[in-house]
């Protein structure tokens, strides 16, 4: 296994286990905010803000919510807060791992803007930044007297982000930065807003003071902002494995559609806990996700070029070996895959034949393949291997 390959496994792993851990924490505590018991108006529970019963593990737990007393401080405090920062420490190394690394090689779509490896890199790292400072200001002026103002910007700031990524970088990596930039809003408002409201609030109970409760209302604000970035963000994570999604060339529409079905979806699981209707809506959400996977996809370009009479396996084949078996084949000769992505190998007719019709979805339909079009397949050749496979993908 090369340096490469290990990094990005090590940083992928701890990434999924880190991520498992900060969402899992993120969703019980929502729940538990969604279905707390009121406690009784009377002055003994006047700092309380609920309280519920459950069981697991083989027992009962009682968990309250509650304000304290000045100068009442446990000995023994949980923090939940290094959960997230791992989440988005191994995200940022798999993106320099994945994307920056190997001249930005799975960044830079030539197709799409031809950059340099430094200008990707720099406008990739750039607007992680830019978005942070951008969403926070507006929520620290705009969001405090006109939050559904800030929110309705939030979004339009946020499609066009993503839309705007489309035009920069290559289809995946355009994707995989609108989910860094996601992640890194999160932490910054777990680490900029939540836990700075939460080191106040224990300042003020140790020096005897009492608790403000605008600062817990403004980090409970950003806490609901991360509850409705979760599904979009969860589905970026694993998008690179659908090129479908990401190469299609309305891979931006695709993405919408997802990100407002996620968080439409997310949206109704959480008031379904204040006794409204939720099932319904949740899954008329969750379809315009679908939509735009099973819709949106299904649209096709113009075909560049048209092929007249028929195309036989020999002409396939000999494109076939030009353009895919440097990559897909037993030995590659390509450096930067030295074994078949996919294990996907193109080293026998009858191999060929067995992946026809995904030749021809990620060769002339999608057109993910050649790996950022590294062997220089051209549209005509794109073109003869569709009309291969729409023939019967013969070998005769």
């Amino acid at each position: 296994m090369q340096a490469n390959e290990l990094l990005d496994v090590v940083f992928r792993w701890a990434h999924l286990i880190a991520g498992i851990m900060w969402i899992g924490n993120s969703m019980l505590f929502n729940w538990l905010d969604r279905n707390l018991i009121a406690p009784p108006s009377d002055e003994a529970h006047r700092l309380s803000q609920g309280k519920i019963y459950m069981v697991h593990s083989g027992a009962f737990y009682e968990v309250e919510k509650k304000l304290l007393e000045p100068g009442q401080l446990p000995d023994q405090l949980h923090w939940f807060k290094w959960q997230n920062f791992l989440t988005w420490l191994t995200g940022i190394c798999l993106l320099v791992v994945v994307y920056y690394m190997n001249g930005a090689a799975f960044l830079i779509d030539p197709s799409v803007r031809a950059m340099s490896q430094g200008e990707a890199i720099g406008l990739s790292a750039g607007t992680l930044v830019a978005a942070w400072v951008l969403y926070d200001l507006m929520w620290t002026t705009i969001g405090r007297k006109a939050p559904a103002v800030a929110t309705a910007l939030s979004f339009a700031l946020l499609f066009g982000a993503a839309y705007g990524f489309t035009l920069l970088f290559s289809g995946r990596a355009a994707y995989i930065q609108t989910g860094v930039m996601i992640g890194t809003i999160m932490t910054g408002n777990v680490w900029m807003r939540i836990l700075p409201s939460q080191k106040e609030l224990i300042r003020a109970t140790k020096s005897g003071q009492e608790q403000d409760p605008t600062l817990s209302l403004r980090a409970k604000q950003r806490s609901i902002h991360n509850n409705y970035l979760t599904f979009p963000l969860l589905f970026i994570m694993i998008s690179n494995h659908f090129p479908s999604t990401y190469g299609h060339f309305l891979n931006w529409l695709v993405l919408f559609a997802v990100m407002v079905g996620g968080a439409g979806v997310r949206h109704f699981m959480n008031v379904r806990y204040a006794g409204k209707a939720w099932l319904f809506p949740a899954l008329a959400m969750a379809a315009i996700g679908v939509a735009g996977m099973m819709g949106v996809t299904r649209m096709r370009e113009a075909p560049a070029v048209v092929i007249e009479g028929d195309v036989d396996f020999a002409r396939a084949s000999d494109i076939i070996q030009k353009r895919c078996v440097s990559c897909h084949s037993a030995q590659p000769s390509d450096p930067q895959f030295p074994v078949a992505p996919g294990n996907v190998v193109f080293d026998t007719p009858e191999r060929i034949v067995a992946m026809a019709a995904r030749i021809k979805d990620r060769a002339a339909v999608n057109k993910t393949m050649p790996f950022l079009n590294r062997t220089e397949m051209t549209e005509e050749e794109r073109a003869a291997l569709a009309k291969w496979v729409d023939g019967g993908a013969r070998l005769k």
